[in-house]
């Protein structure tokens, strides 16, 4: 099975044709970097057309789209087909969305040139118009992978908004730091392909850890461990407002809580194999601060108890409640984009506060679980 058309054929599936780079002078002769994207999909039959169909309406179309099929027992395949995508199929691969994704790599990657772009997005997914138009010009030989801000798809009643809103948050904070990437999303990124062969020899020579292909078999959180060694090889990582996806949000509480649980038992899993470096510093200081704030937030609860118990309702502090108004505000400017009613539940507070108590559970028990060195169990969401 062929990846591309060879370099003198710009044409692309359905008709699509690749842009000449708008930095070329009229009549010059140079061949611009080719983008492909990989899907890595288990039974996802009912909505790979609606992730495959939103990057052929990108401004800026991939030149091949592969969806990488994995121990499907649907119509994945026959759909991704249908819908102007190839299909490569893993082969008795048992490490789930990253050997996967090493297996389709170490097909693809032979064909491309180091400048050459590889966008890895999850089928659950639908990235924006201006996505990869976006994401191709973040690029610099600084920047090693950009990464999407993702947002949470409509649907799943309250607990949908919730996490709709946690994701608004996020996308505010990547901007006030200037786009600069915590975490290469798995939900949509694109990395510059010599970056993942440097990735890969890393690995090879001891360098970075978690085995010797593309991405590590032994974290449970593949993205964030693929953006600490990605860094720790001295690129950057971004993500533009402009990458924006939407994802699915988690229906029940039950399924949040087992995608947060192994989203955090990844995260601390990876600085633990890391160790302290000036790459994972920052890493560090936002789980202690997450903690701190965590423990914060519960003896203040306590202390508000106790004080309606014992004095019964306090009287207004001019400078407590001065604080509290600054703290709203700040949670209601933080979700703007995301509407009145956000803002109004922003403003409410109360329903927050009880998410907020059921993140800390999250990292309490994954703390917990790591300390006591207990596997966690993989549990598909």
């Amino acid at each position: 099975m062929s990846l591309l058309a060879p370099p003198h054929d710009t044409s692309v599936p359905g008709g699509r044709h690749a842009r000449r780079p708008a930095h070329a002078a009229p009549g010059e002769e140079e061949t611009p970097a080719r983008l492909i994207a990989l899907i890595p999909a288990h039974n996802e039959q009912d909505r790979i057309a609606a992730a495959i169909d939103g990057l052929w309406q990108q401004h800026r179309a991939p030149d091949a789209i592969v969806v990488v099929t994995d121990n499907c027992t649907d119509e994945t395949a026959a759909v991704a087909t249908a819908h102007g995508a190839q299909v490569f199929a893993t082969m008795g691969n048992r490490d789930k969305k990253a050997g996967a994704l090493n297996q389709a790599l170490a097909w693809a990657l032979p064909a491309l040139d180091d400048r050459d772009l590889v966008l890895v997005q999850d089928a659950d997914t639908v990235l924006a118009p201006e996505f990869l138009e976006t994401a191709l010009g973040a690029f610099n030989r600084k920047v090693g992978a950009v990464g999407g801000v993702f947002y949470g798809e409509s649907g799943g009643g309250f607990l949908g908004l919730l996490q709709r809103m946690e994701f608004e948050r996020y996308s505010w904070e990547v901007a006030r730091r200037g786009n600069r990437a915590q975490v290469l999303t798995g939900t949509g990124t694109v990395f510059r392909a010599r970056v993942l062969r440097e990735v890969r020899a890393a690995r090879r020579s001891g360098r970075i850890g978690g085995g010797t292909e593309f991405y590590s078999l032994a974290s449970l959180t593949e993205d964030d461990e693929i953006t600490k060694a990605v860094k720790t090889l001295g690129y950057r990582a971004m993500s533009p407002a402009a990458c924006a996806v939407v994802t699915e949000v988690m229906p029940s509480l039950s399924k949040l809580w087992h995608q947060r649980l192994r989203w955090q038992r990844g995260a601390l899993e990876n600085l633990r194999d890391y160790g302290w470096t000036r790459v994972t510093a920052p890493y560090f200081v936002q789980q202690f601060m997450l903690g701190f704030g965590a423990l914060s937030f519960m003896a203040y609860l306590v202390l508000i108890a106790l004080q309606l118990t014992v004095y019964g309702l306090p009287g207004l502090s001019p400078f407590w409640t001065a604080i509290g108004i600054v703290f709203v505000l700040e949670k209601v400017v933080s979700v703007r984009r995301g509407g009145p009613l956000q803002m109004l539940v922003a403003v409410v507070l109360v329903p927050e506060m009880f998410y907020d108590l059921f993140q800390h559970a999250v990292f309490f028990s994954s703390l917990w679980g790591l300390i006591r060195r207990k596997e966690e169990r993989w549990v598909a969401t």
